[in-house]
């Protein structure tokens, strides 16, 4: 596996150009107030990222509150569109390589660090740029509206997976136990999207992510199944709700777009 890898990776460019470096390292180290201007202010709105323990990047974040007739859901990604403009270094490399590859031992990013796993990495207690989408559902978990826009916004925790589905079973750490009643709430509101995408015949594949151990110098030593844990399953439907919510409004606007099938 790792010769495997090796081969992958000298057909995939791994060193960035000298003008793609100099753009990234020319950004501010943190997000600046200048860069709130047009965006909702979301830093009290309790969002937290869940993502495996090894996860050195937070993508999305999420939040669930109760209302009188339903809930409201906020999915937050990071708005990445705001430090890689058009036609610039930045862009023109991230169009030749279309995406960051995950390898079995690591991962070659599509942009330089200093955004992969910085300003557009949504790490908790800091300021970041963000596009949300904040969904309105009934009691039954039925998407009844969507708001979509360009926001800042301050994760209030970086959690895990394991910490996650622990805490849901009633066995929360210290950090997990302040969040709990988030955390459940977030469970019912995907549990309700759940039932409802079944009933609409979709297929639920159920399948573990394989795990490869390695060595100090890179070698292969066992392979393994990493379980899906309620966690999983609760950040897959909170995501497949905000992605359905977005192509239907891309729909409606009669807007080209790609979709992923």
């Amino acid at each position: 596996v790792g010769l495997f890898s090796r081969i992958l990776e000298s057909n995939i460019p791994r060193d960035f150009p000298e003008e793609v470096m100099a753009q990234a390292e020319a950004l501010e180290d943190e997000v600046s107030p200048d860069d709130f201007h047009g965006r909702k202010d979301l830093r009290k709105i309790p969002l937290i990222t869940i993502d495996g323990a090894d996860a050195k990047d937070f993508d999305d974040a999420v939040c669930a509150i109760p209302e009188k007739n339903g809930f409201k859901l906020f999915v937050a990604i990071a708005d990445v569109s705001h430090y890689v403009q058009p036609d610039t270094p930045l862009d023109k490399e991230a169009y030749n390589r279309s995406t960051s590859v995950y390898l079995t031992d690591r991962c070659i990013p599509m942009l330089p660090e200093k955004l992969s796993n910085g300003l557009c990495s949504l790490r908790p207690h800091v300021n970041r740029l963000c596009f949300v989408a904040e969904l309105n559902l009934d009691n039954s978990g039925k998407v009844l509206s969507g708001d979509f826009y360009r926001a800042v916004m301050r994760s209030h925790a970086r959690l895990t997976y394991t910490r996650v589905a622990a805490a849901l079973d009633g066995k929360p750490d210290e950090e997990c136990a302040k969040l709990l009643p988030q955390l459940q709430t977030l469970q019912v509101v995907a549990q309700k999207l759940l039932k409802r995408r079944m009933s609409r015949g979709s297929i639920d594949l159920d399948i573990p992510e394989p795990f490869i151990e390695f060595d100090e110098k890179g070698t292969p030593q066992a392979s393994s199944k990493r379980p899906r844990n309620n966690a999983h399953r609760l950040i897959e439907d909170l995501m497949l709700a905000a992605n359905e919510a977005v192509a239907k409004e891309m729909i409606d606007r009669q807007r080209d777009s790609m979709f992923r099938v």
